[in-house]
C-alpha cells in the first residue's frame, strides 16, 4: 500500500507492517474528525493520534456527547469514506497557519509552540494541524469501530479543560476487526478487578482510595512472586535492604525531588520539620552507599529493595491495581564504575529475559531521551549516558526503539514494554543511567590510583509495581494461575461424606506435609455443584474421592478446564505436582 510520508513523499510499505496499521489508523482519526465536524459544527479538536490498538481523537464539545452517540458518528464517518476523498498535504508558514487556526485556540497554541513550517493535511471540507504519514485516499478506510468515551485534560495537565477523549480501532479487514473486537470481549472477562473478587485475592475500600488490601489468597500470591523475585537476585548477586517510608525534606530537596515531584509526594511534619513519604527508593539507597568506604574492587554493588512507595494519583486516574496511590517497587539500585557501565546493562537483560521468560511474557524495549525540560544535569552527561545505554542493548543483541523526552528528569532509561497473552502492551520494568544523584549526593569510591571518583548508579526496577504487575498476570492468566503461583493447588472433593472424608483428611494431612497447598470441600452440596466451584475458582488440580480412591490408596485427579480424570498413586501424584511447582511450570 501506498502512505504520504511526513516530507510529502509517496512510498510503497507492506499492509502487514507496524507502521502501516499506525497510518490506517492515523487517517482513521481524520476520519472521525471531518465527521464530528459536520455533526457538531461548533467542535473544537485538539490531538488525534494512533495508538497500541487503534486511535483516539481529544474534542472540546459545546455540549456533553454520551456513548449512545457513537452509532451516529460511526455512520458518518462510513458515508464519508465512501465518497474515497484524497488527503491532500499542504505546507504553511506559521503566520499562515495561525491565521488558517484562528477558531481554534488548542491548535493556535500548538503552533505557537512549531519552530519550522507547518504542514497540514485537507480531505474534502476537513483540515487537521498534522505532520502525518497518511492514507492517500479516505476509500482505504473500511473497517472500524468506535469503542467508548473518556475525559481526558488538554495536554495532561489538571489544570486544563477536561475534553472528550473518542477511542476507536481500524483494520484492513473485516475479519481483522472482529477477532480484535472479539479479544476486547475476552479481556472483559478477565478484568482484574472482577477476578480478584472472584478468587478472593484483593479488596478496595473507599475508607482508602488507591490503597489496596490483600486478602488470604492475594497474599499467597503475593509471597510466592516474592519467594521467585528473592532467589533471582540471589541468583545475580544482590545484597537486599530496606529504607524508611518517611524521609526529611532536606533529602528531597538534594535528590530533585521537591522541586520536580513534589505535587505528587505525600507529606507531613513532625517536631515542627517538613518530611516526606518516599515516591521512590532511590535517595534511601544512595543513604545507604554512602554509609560505607567503598573501594573501585568493591563494584558493582547490587542493591535491591521491595520498597513501599507512595504517590498521589487523582481520584479519577485510579484503576483497581493498575492505578493506585500505595505500591511495592521491586527496586534495585546499582552503583559500578563507568567501565563496568555495558557489562552491567548486559547482565540485566539476561536478567529481564528469564524474569518475564517465567511468566510467558514477550517484551520490547523503548529508549527514553532527554526531557525537553524539567530535567537535571548537564546536557552532555545526559548524550553521554543514552550512548551507552544504546550501546549495551547493541552489544547484546537487543533491538529498540527511541521514545524520545520521555526519559526520567535525572537521566535516560529503557522501558521494557510486555506482551500479555491478550495482546496488550504494558508498561513494567526500567533501567534508568543516572550519573546526577551521584554527583548530587556526592557519592564516591576510591580508585586504584588512591583518588576518589564518582560512581556511576543504575536504577532498575523489573516487574515495576508489584500491585500493578499481578494486576497484570492476573489478566494474562485469566486467573487460572499456573500451579506454583495458584493460592490454592488442589482441592479434595469426597464423594460421600460418611465413607470417603476419612481418607479424604488422611489425604489433605499428606498433601500439606509435602508443602502442597491443599483446601477440601466437603460440604453437603452435590458433587457436580463442588466440581463447578473448583473450575469458578480455577483450582489447577481437584481430587475426586470415592469408593475406588479409598479402596486402593489412590488419587484420581482432573486438571482445571480438562475433563480427563487420571488415577495415579499417592506417590505418582505428589512426586509429580511437586516437579511442576519446584520447576515453576507454566
Amino acid at each position: 500500500m501506498k502512505i504520504q510520508q511526513h516530507d510529502g513523499s509517496i512510498i510503497e510499505i507492506e499492509k502487514s507492517s507496524k507502521e502501516a496499521f499506525e497510518v490506517l489508523n492515523h487517517s482513521t482519526s481524520h476520519l472521525l474528525a471531518e465527521a464530528i465536524q459536520e455533526l457538531y459544527p461548533e467542535a473544537l479538536f485538539g490531538f488525534g493520534p494512533a495508538i497500541e490498538e487503534g486511535f483516539y481523537y481529544d474534542i472540546d464539545f459545546p455540549k456533553p456527547i454520551v456513548e449512545e452517540d457513537l452509532a451516529k458518528i460511526e455512520k458518518k464517518m462510513h458515508e464519508l469514506a465512501s465518497k474515497d476523498e484524497r488527503i491532500i498535504r499542504e505546507e504553511l508558514s506559521k503566520e499562515e497557519a495561525l491565521k488558517r487556526f484562528k477558531s481554534n485556540k488548542y491548535k493556535v497554541e500548538l503552533i505557537e509552540g512549531i519552530n519550522e513550517n507547518i504542514t497540514t493535511f485537507t480531505q474534502g471540507k476537513f483540515t487537521d494541524l498534522c505532520r502525518g504519514p497518511h492514507l492517500l485516499a479516505t476509500g482505504q478506510i473500511k473497517h472500524f469501530k468506535l469503542l467508548n468515551l473518556a475525559g481526558a485534560y488538554w495536554r495532561g495537565d489538571s489544570k486544563n479543560k477536561m475534553l472528550t477523549r473518542i477511542y476507536g480501532t481500524s483494520w484492513f479487514s473485516a475479519e481483522e476487526l472482529q477477532n480484535h473486537l472479539n479479544n476486547l470481549e475476552e479481556r472483559k472477562k478477565r478484568d482484574h478487578r472482577i477476578l480478584g473478587r472472584q478468587l478472593d485475592l484483593f479488596m478496595l475500600s473507599e475508607y482508602g482510595p488507591g490503597f489496596p488490601f490483600w486478602l488470604p489468597n492475594g497474599m499467597i500470591l503475593l509471597n510466592c512472586l516474592e519467594e521467585f523475585w528473592k532467589k533471582q537476585h540471589d541468583k545475580y548477586d544482590y545484597v537486599q535492604v530496606k529504607t524508611p517510608i518517611i524521609l526529611s525534606r532536606e533529602l528531597w530537596e538534594t535528590s530533585g525531588h521537591w522541586a520536580h515531584y513534589k505535587e505528587n509526594m505525600y507529606t507531613t511534619k513532625i517536631d515542627d520539620r517538613d518530611f516526606a513519604i518516599k515516591p521512590m527508593n532511590c535517595p534511601g539507597s544512595i543513604l545507604v552507599y554512602k554509609n560505607s568506604l567503598h573501594s573501585y574492587k568493591d563494584l558493582p554493588i547490587r542493591m535491591a529493595e521491595l520498597g513501599l512507595v507512595h504517590r498521589h494519583e487523582a481520584s479519577g486516574a485510579l484503576n483497581g491495581l493498575f492505578r493506585v496511590r500505595a505500591f511495592t517497587q521491586d527496586d534495585a539500585h546499582i552503583f559500578c564504575r563507568e567501565d563496568q557501565l555495558v557489562e552491567e546493562i548486559s547482565t540485566l537483560l539476561r536478567f529481564y529475559d528469564e524474569m518475564y521468560s517465567m511468566f510467558g511474557l514477550d517484551y520490547h524495549i523503548e529508549l527514553s531521551t532527554r526531557p525537553e525540560t524539567g530535567y537535571i544535569g548537564d546536557i552532555r552527561i545526559w548524550n553521554k549516558s543514552e550512548e551507552i545505554l544504546k550501546d549495551a542493548c547493541l552489544k547484546s543483541g537487543k533491538e529498540f526503539k527511541i521514545n524520545p523526552g520521555d526519559g526520567a528528569f535525572y537521566g535516560p532509561k529503557l522501558d521494557f514494554k510486555l506482551k500479555d497473552s491478550m495482546g496488550r502492551i504494558w508498561q513494567c520494568g526500567t533501567i534508568q543511567l543516572d550519573m546526577n544523584l551521584p554527583e548530587r549526593f556526592e557519592c564516591f569510591y576510591i580508585d586504584s590510583d588512591g583518588e576518589k571518583k564518582r560512581p556511576i548508579m543504575l536504577h532498575r526496577a523489573c516487574l515495576g509495581s508489584i500491585e500493578r504487575f499481578t494486576g497484570i498476570l492476573i489478566e494474562h492468566f485469566g486467573g487460572a494461575f499456573p500451579t506454583w503461583l495458584a493460592p490454592v493447588q488442589v482441592e479434595l472433593l469426597p464423594v460421600n461424606n460418611e465413607f470417603h472424608l476419612t481418607y479424604t483428611d488422611e489425604l489433605y494431612k499428606l498433601l500439606k506435609e509435602n508443602g502442597i497447598r491443599v483446601a477440601k470441600d466437603d460440604s453437603n452440596e452435590k458433587l457436580g455443584y463442588r466440581l463447578r466451584n473448583t473450575q469458578i475458582k480455577k483450582v489447577p488440580y481437584t481430587i475426586v474421592i470415592g469408593d475406588n480412591e479409598v479402596a486402593n490408596k489412590s488419587v484420581t485427579y482432573r486438571k482445571f478446564s480438562s475433563r480427563d480424570q487420571v488415577t495415579v498413586s499417592q506417590e505418582e501424584f505428589i512426586k509429580m505436582i511437586k516437579e511442576e511447582i519446584s520447576q515453576r511450570k507454566m
